[in-house]
């Protein structure tokens, strides 16, 4: 059983119903998100399933994942149909260690947000103190108190997801 003429969209309808722009569904078409079949005067002509892809693709960006992450998990998944309850639950569980990963996180990140910004002080009278001669530089980039209990032992451990 193929894919009828009425259950094809073209992209225009595709953007109307997703709410992008045809731009950024080109996009996602040349980085693999999605896919479509050409006419014979090569216009892309998209499977309705095609919808689902988008909304997974716009959900995952609102958590974080990256396109390139959002490309592996729909590489799991059937181009040309809605996936099976079986193959979804493959993604589903996934996307969730991704999610609990950065919950954790973001929870750390928020344990720590009201005492240290930046270095690990909230001015630069009381930096001299918690932070003299730029100690956390040692530890490397980025915002070393913010990032772990001690800046000298190296990011704290995630909790792990299994």
């Amino acid at each position: 059983m193929g894919i009828g003429r009425h259950d094809l969209l073209t992209i225009g309808q595709l953007a109307e119903r997703s709410g992008l722009a045809t731009s950024a569904l080109r996009y996602y078409e040349k980085l693999g998100l999605i896919h479509a079949d050409r006419t014979t005067g090569n216009q892309r002509r998209f499977a309705r399933s095609t919808l689902r892809r988008v909304a997974f693709v716009r959900a995952a960006q609102q958590v974080g994942l990256s396109l390139e992450e959002v490309r592996t998990a729909l590489d799991r998944l059937p181009h040309d149909r809605a996936p099976s309850h079986q193959e979804w639950n493959a993604v589903a569980i996934a996307w969730q260690r991704r999610i609990d990963r950065q919950i954790a996180e973001l929870e750390l990140m928020k344990r720590k947000l009201t005492g240290c910004i930046g270095c690990g002080c909230l001015s630069l009278t009381r930096c001299a103190l918690y932070n003299a001669e730029d100690r956390a530089a040692q530890a490397g980039p980025g915002a070393r108190y913010l990032l772990t209990r001690d800046p000298a032992s190296g990011p704290e451990p995630l909790p792990s997801a299994e």
